[in-house]
């Protein structure tokens, strides 16, 4: 169909809540080859609705390797089930273009979803996989939640976005995720003492 417009981190509408769709139309569709020829024409691995300007709760990913044929996944009206575990994942963005910064992130996430023809299917991904880690950025898309949000390091994602012209980091939207850190304190426990007995 069309190669779309990204929108840019600063963009008002990057922090709108995404609305349910109704009926998986044309129009929808439509948006769904929209967002995978803009994410495969941008080399990326996810894209969400509301980052090309569109405030539908749906987003594609795919996360073949360049050797792999294409496999793109389509969620419409996703819902993360289950997630669990935790893990640390150095994360970019199309709406961040070359900023890159550490974030927290569930190893374990199932979700429920309709695909492009409007079936229901539920995915599960393990073990902090790109898939797995994919999901989660996607979907925070959809409730105006981006990566930077939650970020390890506040000092470099303010180093990272200075760099490269994006706007500060929006402080009050970093996000308070008691169980998660638990889970990420853990992780580093058994890094540190894996690293003691080395």
């Amino acid at each position: 169909m069309a190669i779309r417009k990204i929108l840019r981190y600063g963009d008002d509408f990057l922090r709108k809540e995404a609305k349910d769709v109704h009926k998986v139309s044309k129009k929808i569709q439509d948006l769904v080859i929209d967002l995978l020829d803009t994410m495969y024409a941008s080399n990326g691995v996810g894209l969400a609705a509301p980052q090309i300007g569109e405030g539908y709760r749906v987003f594609v990913v795919d996360v073949s390797s360049n050797d792999e044929p294409y496999n793109p996944i389509v969620f419409i009206n996703p819902k993360i089930i289950k997630k669990s575990g935790a893990t640390i994942s150095r994360e970019g963005c199309l709406s961040f273009p070359e900023a890159y910064t550490d974030v927290k992130r569930y190893s374990n996430v199932m979700i429920k979803a309709l695909d492009r023809k409007g079936r229901s299917f539920v995915l599960e991904a393990k073990d902090g996989t790109l898939l797995a880690r994919c999901i989660q950025h996607e979907y925070d898309h959809l409730d105006g939640v981006l990566f930077v949000d939650h970020a390890i390091d506040k000092f470099e994602v303010e180093e990272q976005l200075s760099k490269n012209n994006l706007p500060p980091l929006e402080i009050n939207r970093i996000l308070e995720e008691k169980e998660l850190d638990e889970e990420i304190n853990k992780l580093l426990e058994k890094i540190d003492t894996k690293n003691e007995n080395e």
